[in-house]
């Protein structure tokens, strides 16, 4: 199969990904507790789908801009994103407050800073980058 089919269907792979984490993750939030889920699945559960959609988003937008990158070094890139997300749950002013208390400020941002928080996101992006069909193509080439 020719490089360019193959670049083609992994970004195809990773839209559909990226997709499918939102919709999960949206799904998770909403539902989780109606479910009777615990506590600990709708919360770490929303945080790991959060962090895999933040690997899946970059890969994504770096293969449409500069064509490849290492996956690792996506990795990396996407857990700095996370944690600086999370870090800035400790900087305070009334308009990023009130962001906060919007649904798209909780998605997006979160309001509450949390160590474990991290600990997910990391999880979920290793997730994704184990699954990642770039990384998996990548391993297999000789």
């Amino acid at each position: 199969m020719n490089s360019h089919k193959i670049i083609r269907r992994i970004h195809a792979q990773r839209l559909a990904a990226l997709l499918l984490i939102i919709i999960s993750g949206l799904t998770l939030r909403r539902f989780g507790y109606a479910a009777d889920l615990p506590f600990f699945i709708v919360k770490y559960g929303g945080s790991l789908l959060w962090g895999s959609m933040v690997y899946v988003l970059l890969a994504f937008i770096i293969a449409g801009l500069f064509g490849s990158i290492r996956p690792a070094g996506i990795a990396l890139m996407a857990l700095c994103v996370a944690i600086t997300v999370e870090l800035l749950r400790l900087y305070h002013t009334p308009w990023l407050d009130a962001f906060r208390l919007t649904t798209a400020g909780a998605l997006l941002l979160g309001r509450v800073f949390s160590v474990w928080n991290i600990v997910a996101y990391a999880i979920g992006i290793a997730a994704a980058y184990a699954l990642d069909p770039a990384r998996r193509r990548l391993s297999f080439e000789p």
